[in-house]
């Protein structure tokens, strides 16, 4: 292990460790200014409730954003095998959290991603890896969707590609409109979802229906 990580392990009641991994000089600068930041706010940053919190944010925001450090690409090269199947592989209701870099407040929701495999498959926990890695950083929802669906169309080349999202905003539930029941939802397609209707019909019918 190398000297500026620090390695944090938590053995939870359901008996599987959690391991927390961060950068201990980004760590002490995050804490600094987020100690300023609560005296900006009018708090004491001294009391006993607040005087490890600038750490601990620290620690959390390096967390949120970890996609930084997360090449997506070479997470679905690392699991793609040959295989001959043409037909439509969906993986539905991938649970997203971000932040949204205008407010940096929380954005959450589910993702819906489908290919057309066109000699290659790739692992399915891959493919919500890959949605996570691109989550996890500042972001819009619209440029999030589209990194997605670029990202399964470059590394795989299938026959098509579609990404739909759904997401609850906190910046238009907590703060100015103030919608707190709003939802937006984004979609972005490649091939055969853009050039066959029936096939984008599919897809939209197959995420919206129940089968477990």
């Amino acid at each position: 292990m190398s000297d500026d990580k620090d390695f944090i392990k938590e053995i939870e009641d359901e008996g599987y460790e959690r391991i927390d991994k961060f950068d201990h000089k980004k760590t002490k600068n995050l804490a600094f200014h987020y100690h300023e930041v609560l005296k900006f706010i009018g708090e004491d940053p001294d009391r006993e409730g607040l005087k490890e919190t600038p750490e601990r944010v620290a620690k959390s925001i390096q967390f949120l954003t970890h996609g930084y450090n997360i090449n997506p690409s070479e997470i679905l090269a690392s699991a793609t095998f040959r295989e001959d199947y043409k037909q439509m592989v969906i993986v539905k209701d991938i649970e997203i959290y971000s932040l949204c870099e205008h407010h940096m407040i929380p954005f959450f929701g589910k993702a819906h991603v489908a290919y057309i495999p066109n000699g290659y498959i790739t692992g399915l926990s891959k493919i919500a890896r890959v949605v996570d890695a691109f989550a996890r950083r500042l972001q819009v929802q619209e440029r999030l969707t589209v990194q997605i669906r670029d990202c399964i169309q470059k590394a795989l080349n299938p026959l098509g590609v579609a990404v739909v999202i759904e997401a609850m905003h906190l910046c238009m539930a907590m703060r100015g409109v103030q919608k707190q029941n709003s939802v937006t939802t984004t979609s972005a397609f490649t091939g055969c979802f853009l050039s066959e209707h029936r096939t984008r019909e599919e897809f939209i019918h197959l995420i919206g229906t129940r089968l477990h």
